[in-house]
């Protein structure tokens, strides 16, 4: 390939650091896309002859029905699936193909390739968001009234209805579904013909090549558009975050799934064995899930260090900007499959997330506000006297609503009979019923605002 200005071959070592067809045989599909399209736009332009934009489209065909039939041949001398790919046109069709890399340079036709790998990613995991948030948008329905206690802390604090919860995760993924289009409109512009890095003096047409490919618009500035990974960073942040909170989820799972918990049972499908203990079922899609995200934000890291102290234009370390980029993606798709599955086959124990929510004082908060409500108390003074409740009934070993009205009033006289319906954890999910609240009517208008937005009901 520059064997002109050079009087011996790369060496051993130089062969092995140089070569990228290892993992970069991943972009043949893109990088072929790409040619094709420059060809038919060489062509069209007078740049190179009809006759040769034919067989060179011809030949490209060929190579992608072979790539897709037989895998891409990893020859390290070529170095890469771009050089790969014109030697193998060249066997095709001869010298025509030397004529496919006009106007043109590998820098923009691997930023070219790349970006068209990472939209499609983008895709890939807003398809992914979108199977989880109907699951969870189902399950939360089915469960709008169910009552679990909440947390903070990981100590019980007031209860809420499962359906509640399951519709925070929908608001993550609801997030993280923003971002990747974000991320996608961002890269919705072509690099191709920025050439090395200062552009052509061939009379191209960068609209028609953007078109061909999808994009928006081709790039504004050369030297950006070859050195550009900012696409990449996006999508691997965007990774990162929807990873961040697929961890979250999984975590709860874990924990919800063991014995001191017993809230829900997990699928056997996403669920294994112990090869020792027979009682054992493990809940290793979900410790996976977990630990798929240290990978992604890994992977994040990765790049961004890469890139932090590049000049314009490109430079060889760019060559590793795709193997964190090729990882994340393909944990984040698996990650979310993995995810969606245990969403929508578990089973909850509603009686005994019931039973948690009902042991663990979280209607104290609604003794006091009842204090507040009902006695004209200042939270402050009511947030003490409930205290001092708590402490009773912890003493005697019993709920909050078992306590004798008369142990009551001797805290404090403003305490009457009315307190009973404000201490039972229905009274408690029902009166939280403030916009965003736990109430199951309000979990229910959630619930039904996100079937619209998702279109389950079309």
């Amino acid at each position: 390939m520059w064997g002109g200005r050079f009087a011996a071959g790369p060496s051993a070592i130089m062969r092995e650091i140089n070569a990228s067809i290892p993992f970069d045989k991943a972009l043949w599909g893109e990088d072929i896309a790409g040619s094709r399209a420059h060809a038919a736009m060489l062509g069209a332009q007078g740049i190179i002859s009809p006759q040769d934009a034919a067989a060179i489209d011809a030949g490209l065909a060929q190579i992608a029905e072979e790539y897709a039939r037989d895998g891409v041949p990893e020859d390290w001398d070529l170095e890469d699936i771009h050089m790969t790919t014109e030697s193998r046109l060249t066997a095709l069709i001869g010298p025509a193909a030397g004529r496919l890399h006009t106007a043109r340079s590998r820098n923009d036709q691997v930023a070219t390739d790349f970006r068209l790998w990472v939209r499609a990613a983008c895709e890939r995991a807003e398809a992914g968001l979108d199977a989880l948030q109907r699951a969870l948008v189902t399950r939360a329905g089915e469960h709008a009234a169910s009552i679990t206690p909440g947390f903070t802390h990981l100590q019980t604090a007031q209860p809420v209805t499962l359906g509640h919860h399951l519709m925070a995760y929908y608001e993550m993924a609801r997030r993280d579904r923003s971002r990747f289009a974000d991320a996608r409109a961002r890269m919705d512009e072509c690099p191709l013909g920025s050439a090395a890095l200062a552009g052509t003096g061939f009379p191209i047409d960068r609209e028609a090549t953007a078109r061909a490919l999808d994009f928006a618009r081709p790039t504004a500035n050369s030297l950006d558009a070859v050195s550009d990974r900012d696409f990449a960073l996006d999508y691997l942040q965007a990774a990162a975050q929807c990873a961040l909170h697929l961890s979250r989820l999984a975590e709860e799972l874990i924990l919800w799934a063991s014995q001191p918990f017993g809230f829900v049972r997990l699928p056997d499908a996403l669920s294994t064995g112990s090869s020792i203990m027979p009682q054992k079922k493990n809940p290793d899609a979900a410790e996976l899930v977990r630990g798929h995200a240290g990978r992604i934000v890994g992977a994040l890291t990765s790049l961004m260090v890469t890139m932090k102290g590049l000049p314009l234009a490109y430079s060889k370390d760019m060559q590793d900007d795709k193997p964190p980029v090729f990882e994340a993606a393909s944990l984040l798709d698996l990650s979310l499959a993995a995810m969606t599955g245990m969403i929508a086959e578990s089973s909850f124990d509603t009686a005994r997330m019931r039973s948690a929510a009902e042991a663990g004082f979280a209607t104290a908060t609604d003794l006091a506000d009842w204090l507040v409500r009902e006695g004209g108390v200042p939270f402050r003074e009511a947030h003490h006297i409930t205290g001092a409740v708590v402490k009773l009934a912890e003493q005697r070993g019993v709920a909050l609503d078992a306590l004798p009205l008369a142990d009551l009033r001797a805290i404090d006289s403003r305490i009457d009979e009315r307190v009973y319906g404000a201490l039972s954890v229905d009274a408690s999910v029902a009166a939280r019923a403030s916009y965003g609240g736990t109430a199951p009517n309000r979990v229910r208008e959630q619930v039904a605002a996100a079937r619209r937005a998702l279109g389950m009901d079309e």
